[in-house]
């Protein structure tokens, strides 16, 4: 599996014959800024875990452009073909749902967060229930990307049903659970092989670095990778 983290919670996961973009979050992202089309060249599924502008600002733009499935909630999918998305190219779900995507499937699981999307004049719509999404490959090992979340007791079932060997986890705080606390959900309720923190860096009222996450995570076996934006790693 090759993973390429573009800052913020967008990455891109490549494995066997898929190609898949989590939350493209690109043109307006600061610790990216080169635009979405690179991230998105070759991508055959777009896979979403909730409808704030940090997660999805590029998704129907890549859509459009790629011919890619999408992966999302109901609300999220509809949304987009309301924004020119090909209905033929969505696969909606929602929380406890899995999904054949062809090469691979998804399960939406809970994530402690919000949905919507920011319109002028203060308005929002709504955008559906947020989610964690677990990937399991035929040959390839379990990827949990948990979206913007709290910490949860719940997570300890996320595990029995799914044994994740590769977690991708919110560490900002403010918006998501810190560094401290997402450590210590990472031990309590996971045994990941790997683990990646994200959602930290991008803007100034966020937590700026993953030390936090780091250091709650020593004294155990988890390899924790902190990547370099745009840099792919193997897996």
């Amino acid at each position: 599996m090759k993973i390429t983290w573009y800052g913020h919670s967008t990455f891109r996961v490549e494995s066997g014959n898929a190609k898949i973009l989590v939350d493209p979050f690109l043109s307006g992202n600061p610790s990216w800024g080169k635009g979405w089309e690179g991230p998105a060249e070759g991508v055959t599924h777009v896979l979403l875990t909730h409808g704030h502008s940090d997660h999805i600002l590029d998704a129907a733009a890549v859509l459009k452009k790629s011919g890619a499935m999408l992966v999302a909630n109901f609300e999220l999918c509809m949304y987009l073909v309301g924004q020119g998305v090909d209905q033929g190219q969505i696969n909606p779900t929602n929380l406890g749902g899995t999904v054949d995507c062809g090469g691979f499937t998804a399960t939406f699981v809970l994530a402690l967060h919000s949905s919507s999307f920011g319109g002028d004049k203060g308005t929002n719509t709504y955008l559906g229930n947020p989610a964690g999404i677990v990937m399991h490959f035929p040959n390839d090992k379990t990827l949990y990307h948990m979206g913007d979340t709290d910490i949860f007791s719940d997570m300890a079932l996320i595990n029995e049903l799914h044994e994740p060997a590769i977690g991708i986890v919110p560490i900002g705080d403010r918006f998501t659970m810190g560094g401290a606390v997402a450590a210590l959900a990472c031990r309590r309720f996971f045994r990941f092989e790997s683990v990646i923190p994200c959602h930290y860096a991008t803007f100034p009222i966020i937590d700026q670095t993953a030390d936090k996450f780091v250091e709650g995570m020593q004294g155990t076996s988890t390899k924790v990778i902190v990547p370099m934006v745009g840099e792919a790693f193997e897996l």
